[in-house]
Formats: C-alpha cells, structure tokens, sequence
C-alpha cells in the first residue's frame, strides 16, 4: 500500500498543478479552468486505482504460484515450528529477501517447502514466496533464501505460512 499512498500523493500534486495551470491559462473561462481541473484529478484517481489493482493481483498470482508448488509436495508433514525466518531485506537489485532457517528433526535426511508471506505494515499481503531447503541431514539445521517475485517498497515484515517437510 506504500506504493499506491506515493502515488496518490503524486496524483494530488498533478491536480494541484493542473488546477494551478488552468487558472493561469489566460484564457479568461473559470468553466474550462475548472473542466480541466477535474480531468486532471480523475485521471489521478485512475493512475492510483489502477496500481491498487495491480499491487492485488501480483499477490493473488504470487499466492496462487505458492499454493500449486505445495500441492507437489508428496507425503509432506506439517513442519512450522521447525522454521525460523529472519528479518527481511532489501537486495541490490530492489528485491525482499528473508533469510529462512529450517531444523530437521528428523533422524534422516528430509527436504523442506516453507511457504514465506511478504506483508505491509497494515497486514496486507505483498508476495508469497515458496522456498525449498532440500537434503538437510538428519538432527540438522540448514539455511534458505526466499525473494520476493517483484519489487516491494515500504516496511514488509515476513511470515511463515505453509512449511512441510518431506
């Protein structure tokens, strides 16, 4: 949401101006000044919905993307309190990444799939992310990586959705 408040920030400022423009125009009709106005703010109004919707269906598709790699998951038991993740960062090339620690504890080598949610300060949903740890040793904790699918700005916090180990 960080993104559609920075541009419907810039969207105002775009009315502002337009407003300030059409005021300024010389040609001496409050009516087309006003006309104007309104196109501008509705056109910002536009620009904001838009990346609203956008912002929603890239999480729809990255949920979705996630759900299908779990469902491959053969024989997976329910392994949450076997996963930690850290806090998330950015990566030099705009990409979240968070760090995801799973601990096997199990007697033999098991594979992990963990689901890792990518919000908003609000809760809103950013991305989901699935990252496989494979072959971790019996008794052991290995390390994984999950990216974000796309560019997220603003505070994201992380959290573990589905995690199996199979």
């Amino acid at each position: 949401m960080a993104i559609v408040r920075m541009r419907g920030l810039a969207g105002v400022a775009v009315a502002v101006l337009a407003l300030g423009a059409a005021g300024c125009s010389g040609d001496g009709d409050p009516g087309a000044a006003a006309s104007k106005a309104a196109s501008a703010v509705e056109s910002a109004g536009a620009a904001v919905s838009s990346a609203a919707s956008q912002a929603t269906d890239a999480a729809a598709s990255a949920a979705a993307v996630a759900k299908d790699k779990l469902g491959e998951v053969k024989d997976g038991v329910d392994a949450k309190a076997e996963v930690t993740l850290g806090a998330p960062a950015t990566d030099g090339e705009g990409f979240t990444t968070v760090p995801v620690s799973v601990k096997n504890t199990d007697g033999s080598a098991k594979s992990f799939a963990v689901q890792v949610n990518m919000k908003d300060e609000s809760g809103n949903l950013l991305d989901t992310v699935v990252v496989t740890v494979s072959d971790v040793p019996g008794n052991a904790t290995e390390q994984g990586t999950a990216r974000s699918t796309h560019k997220l700005s603003g505070t994201v916090a992380a959290e573990t959705g589905t995690a199996l180990r199979y």
